[in-house]
């Protein structure tokens, strides 16, 4: 009989070390953000690499959700020339 585990996050059950389990939830969490902001706003992805000053098929691949592509300062940037407002809450 096998013994299931219960995790809080997928990143809880795929990385094994708490730093890059955070750091990958908290990249998660922007690359959602950032890629549904882009797709309410009806953008083409011409039009959201000039917005992002990116490459379109840097564009795809943001939007294809390839996490290990981007660094976490790289989507808080991303964020904020879409005009979002990041902020981080640290916690003990």
């Amino acid at each position: 009989m096998s013994e299931k585990s219960q995790f809080k996050s997928v990143w809880d059950a795929l990385e094994y070390d708490p730093v890059r389990q955070e750091n990958m939830k908290l990249r998660s969490e922007l690359m959602i953000t950032i890629s549904e902001t882009i797709k309410e706003r009806g953008l083409k992805q011409q039009d959201t690499a000039k917005l992002l000053q990116i490459s379109q098929p840097r564009v795809s691949v943001l939007l294809k959700g390839k996490i290990d592509e981007f660094r976490l300062d790289t989507l808080v940037d991303l964020a904020h020339r879409l005009g979002l407002h990041v902020s981080i809450s640290v916690a003990a």
